[in-house]
């Protein structure tokens, strides 16, 4: 079980296969993956990595994180996630993860929290078709109708689909496809649609439902100054 990785939602794009065959992409920003703190079976009873995504403002940080980066010689970061790892996938603090971790063709699952619709009807959130348009039907067109039974049970279940709050809730959009990985801008796309508004920080993982996808994937992860390492290497034979 390796990491996963913070992501940016960019946005929702479209590139054409082989075949000419249209695919949409959505788009993640993911330079900047910093692991801050290493969790340990021996010293916390599990093993974790946490990450640090985007820069945050010395103003904007507390006295007791500014004390705690300081120590680590880290700068603050926006955003923090732990991600539980086995313990042959555990990193060190500090280290960079590259948008290499995940590899073109492998699936992967994106965690995160989707758009707020606010109140809405039934109509909207549950896809009723609402009541006709005629035969004596007036004003309540867009209503759900009937909610409960007779006299017994004399009640309305729980649970029953109604109006109501819609949206805002975190999910899992699973087996999602990398079709793109670009190292040097930090961009990484999957194809299909992802839950939450562009500029949302989601999560991505591994697909715990296809793990034979990534088993060429980097272990236990790809690191910027390996990335590094092995670019400046190939220039090198180039020339």
């Amino acid at each position: 079980m390796r990491t996963g990785l913070l992501a940016k939602k960019l946005g929702i794009t479209r590139i054409f296969g082989d075949a000419g065959k249209h695919i949409p992409v959505t788009l993640f920003k993911v330079d900047g993956n910093q692991v801050i703190t290493v969790r340990t079976e021996d010293k916390d009873g599990y093993n974790a990595v946490q990450l640090g995504f985007g820069e945050r403002k010395l103003s904007r940080t507390s006295k007791p994180q500014k004390v705690t980066y300081a120590k680590k010689g880290l700068s603050p970061k926006q955003h923090l996630k732990e991600f539980r790892v086995s313990k042959e996938n555990l990193l060190k603090e500090g280290d960079v993860i590259s948008p290499a971790h995940f590899v073109v063709g492998q699936k992967v699952d994106v965690s995160g929290v989707t758009v707020g619709k606010g109140f809405q009807g039934v109509m909207k959130r549950h896809n009723f078709a609402g009541l006709e348009a005629s035969h004596g039907v007036s004003i309540s067109h867009r209503s759900h109708g009937s909610t409960g039974q007779r006299q017994d049970p004399g009640r309305t279940f729980k649970n029953k689909k109604m109006a109501g709050h819609m949206g805002a809730s975190r999910i899992t959009t699973q087996n999602l496809k990398v079709v793109i990985v670009d190292e040097v801008n930090g961009i990484i796309g999957v194809e299909g649609s992802t839950q939450g508004f562009d500029g949302a920080i989601l999560e991505i993982k591994d697909a715990v439902k296809a793990p034979a996808s990534y088993k060429d994937a980097p272990k236990p992860a790809k690191l910027v100054e390996a990335a590094a390492s092995v670019q400046q290497a190939q220039q090198e034979q180039q020339q």
